[in-house]
């Protein structure tokens, strides 16, 4: 399954929303590697288990499920995911590009390939997963706004 969408970061026409320099967004997700737990629901705990240039391997516990990823990037442009397959999930990845067609216009698209499958009556289940990526995603972004907003991205 192959699933991506673009999430807007900085909106000229919603003076509410607090706009975001590439610099902070960046900071912001970073924090998705180093702090997992704030950003997944369920996590227990992350481990490091190996840190190599601009390449991270990391096993998540979620309890009954571990999960190895390992976490590629290029600063301040990408973030990849790569999920090991296992017991009860099909692995897959999850890449992070931070857009800005112009200064300031700062989007997050964000890209899943998975093995997943999933043909006639079992499609609505594929259209649940992608609006749950969907939610996912959006609620990243809210956690990065109020990390910043509290002062403790850094």
């Amino acid at each position: 399954m192959h699933f991506e969408h673009l999430v807007q970061i900085n909106d000229p026409a919603n003076p509410l929303l607090q706009f975001l320099s590439r610099e902070q967004l960046w900071r912001g997700l970073w924090q998705r590697v180093e702090n997992p737990m704030i950003f997944l629901p369920g996590l227990e705990s992350c481990q490091i288990l190996e840190r190599a240039g601009s390449g991270w391997l990391r096993q998540l516990d979620f309890g009954a499920a571990r999960i190895r990823d390992r976490v590629t990037f290029v600063e301040p442009e990408w973030l990849r995911f790569d999920i090991e397959a296992g017991a009860g999930h099909p692995g897959g990845s999850l890449v992070i590009h931070l857009e800005e067609p112009e200064p300031g216009a700062l989007f997050l698209r964000f890209v899943y390939q998975t093995t997943l499958n999933l043909e006639g009556a079992e499609r609505q289940y594929m259209e649940y997963v992608k609006s749950a990526y969907r939610e996912s995603d959006l609620e990243t972004v809210r956690v990065i706004r109020l990390l910043l907003a509290e002062g403790t991205c850094q």
